[in-house]
């Protein structure tokens, strides 16, 4: 696996600005558990996917990737229409993206 990526995780995570995304975009590197200095048991994910560039990137657990579509130009990570149902009523309503962008 070798590209950029966009990848969706199966739960929220914390990116380096402090702020909480289920999907995250950059660069890919596969990463071996050894990069952590411990050696996890088969209960554990035994592989791990750095995103983003050397001086800023997330590394999720392998185990907690839920897709990966292969996107080499940059998804549109700013802020998306969406909608909510109120007492049967649509509302509508612009939020922030929840792709984190690691560059």
């Amino acid at each position: 696996m070798q590209g950029k990526y966009l990848i969706t995780t199966d739960n929220w995570f914390f990116a380096p600005d402090g702020k909480l995304y289920c999907a995250v975009w950059g660069e890919v590197e596969i990463l071996e558990d050894s990069f952590l200095g411990i050696k996890t048991n088969r209960n554990a994910s035994n592989w791990f996917a750095k995103i983003g560039s050397e001086d800023n990137h997330v590394i999720v657990a392998g185990c907690q990737i839920h897709y990966s579509v292969r996107c080499e130009n940059k998804p549109y990570a700013d802020e998306t229409e969406d909608y909510s149902l109120e007492c049967g009523e649509v509302k509508n309503y612009k939020r922030p993206t929840r792709i984190y962008i690691a560059n």
